[in-house]
């Protein structure tokens, strides 16, 4: 295992209730209990379940069983709409599609204060996830359909951003037990493809921007010529582009609504 060292450490502060940098002041820990972790941890439960939390950029929120934990990957994706809302008036409108955990609308709001941010998810189990992360934010949070939610405020937005299920069913053994058997499947399958629920992200955020408001999709790898194509083929879409994450995998797209 790769992170070994690494969540070894986090386990050790978490069950001494300190920080990760403090290790070095204590030299007793719970041992039966340490060990428990470890051996969770082995058997390839999550890090973030075994601690209750997931660090993203200057935020943390709680997770566990029932909501897709968040990872470094879609770091890089919240950065750019960060610094395309630099370039607008305070107060810009911002929805975040498949929300999950809502780490995404609670890193924006967090990172641009004064910005009107939406963030739905479908999923009961996930969206309790949400409401606890988000409670006591600015973050607007809607149980609803991505498909079709938010109609009332067609138009309206000046960024629409998802991390929206997007592992084709085929990929079954070669996605790591941690997300595979952790993750609720409706946050990643979709369909023979992958592309379901990319499908219909790219049409409701024509729907939902404003004309020249920005849309900021992830995508897997593999996907990085398929859902560029969806949007370019789409026809209300411009300024197409791909990008790639901390690790330099092509990771997200963003377009331009005409």
């Amino acid at each position: 295992m790769a992170s070994a060292r690494n969540d070894a450490e986090e386990l050790a502060a978490h069950l001494l209730g300190v920080r990760r940098g403090d290790l070095v002041r204590h030299d007793r820990i719970d041992a039966a209990g340490y060990e428990a972790l470890v051996a969770r941890r082995v058997a390839r439960e999550p890090l973030q379940h075994l601690t209750g939390v997931a660090h993203f950029r200057r935020v943390s929120v709680a997770v566990g069983p029932g909501v897709f934990v968040p990872r470094p990957e879609t770091e890089v994706m919240v950065g750019a709409v960060v610094d395309f809302l630099a370039t607008l008036p305070p107060g810009a409108r911002v929805v975040d599609l498949c929300t999950g955990s809502g780490v995404i609308a609670l890193s924006v709001v967090t990172e641009v204060p004064g910005t009107q941010v939406h963030a739905v998810e479908v999923d009961p189990g996930a969206y309790d996830w949400a409401t606890r992360n988000l409670a006591g934010t600015a973050v607007t949070l809607h149980l609803a359909d991505a498909r079709t939610a938010l109609a009332e405020l067609d138009g309206t937005f000046d960024v629409v951003i998802s991390n929206p299920p997007y592992i084709p069913m085929p990929a079954w053994e070669s996605v790591t037990p941690e997300v595979r058997d952790h993750d609720p499947a409706a946050a990643l399958w979709s369909g023979e493809d992958g592309l379901d629920m990319m499908r219909a992200v790219v049409r409701r955020a024509a729907e939902l921007l404003r004309p020249g408001g920005l849309a900021v999709v992830e995508h897997a790898e593999v996907q990085a010529g398929s859902v560029p194509a969806l949007f370019r083929g789409a026809g209300c879409w411009r300024a197409v582009a791909d990008h790639k994450d901390l690790a330099g995998r092509d990771r997200f797209v963003t377009a331009v609504r005409v």
